[in-house]
């Protein structure tokens, strides 16, 4: 096997798909293709993905969410919120953006490295002005190192909480700044506290690649007046409320007539 194979895992039944990102000496480092999750393994765990599941799930995302608006498109015209999306990883990014685009809706996104959000975030914000900012990347939870609740037992959470509380000093209002921030295993409680409209994960589980894009682009399609459906939007997303929580607030787009 070589760096850039899709390969899938035998000790733990071949969920989840990874790419081979590097080899040193045995040990074989890999990257999830639909889960933001960094492994490694040796050569005989591994079998090569057999193409059978599908990889790109980004039409069963828009589809979902396609279902479930309510607005009535021959009359009236509609302007969804603004996204900025920062995160850790540049492939999932990608992806995040190229859902963005399929779902019409005007975004930018930016890559910075999880720990040092939190020093660029007021500036991107006060330059770009979005109605919802994405703050994602990676994250683990290591049980080793304490219990779900101990910040020092997560990689990257407490950065993300940092980001969060820059995030809430350049617009305090839950309503006119929509945060959806976390990856997998993140410490939701913490990141709600900080001031999270939307963070992962209440279950400590991995999150899709795409979770965060799809909780942001519902946010960007629901009515400015309106208290959004809370979990309609969160099981919009791959693992539903074990995945991603959030608070009751309104969306961000308007709407205008006559079309």
């Amino acid at each position: 096997m070589k760096i850039g194979d899709l390969v899938t895992r035998y000790s733990h039944d071949n969920d989840l798909i990874f790419k081979i990102t590097d080899i040193e000496g045995d040990i074989y480092y890999l990257k999830g293709i639909n889960v933001r999750l960094y492994a490694d393994s040796t050569l005989e765990d591994l079998k090569k993905y057999d193409g059978k599941v599908d990889i790109e799930e980004e039409s069963v995302f828009q589809e979902r969410i396609r279902e479930r608006q309510d607005i009535e498109r021959d009359e009236y015209f509609y302007l969804p919120g603004k996204i900025l999306h920062i995160d850790g990883d540049r492939e999932y990014l990608d992806r995040c953006l190229h859902f963005y685009e399929e779902m019409n809706i005007a975004s930018l996104g930016i890559v910075e490295q999880e720990e040092v959000i939190a020093s660029k975030i007021y500036e991107l914000l006060e330059k770009y002005k979005p109605n919802i900012v994405v703050i994602t990347g990676h994250d683990a939870y290591y049980k080793r190192k304490g219990g779900i609740h101990d910040s020092q037992a997560y990689k990257n959470s407490m950065h993300f909480v940092d980001a969060i509380q820059e995030a809430r000093r350049y617009e305090s209002s839950h309503e006119k700044l929509i945060i959806i921030a976390g990856a997998c295993q993140s410490n939701y409680e913490a990141l709600i506290k900080a001031g999270a409209n939307f963070a992962s994960s209440p279950k400590r589980i991995n999150i899709h690649a795409l979770d965060p894009a799809i909780i942001a682009a519902k946010m960007s399609l629901s009515d400015i007046n309106k208290d959004i459906e809370l979990k309609n939007i969160i099981e919009s997303t791959k693992y539903g409320s074990s995945g991603v929580g959030g608070i009751l607030t309104k969306g961000t787009m308007y709407m205008g007539y006559p079309r």
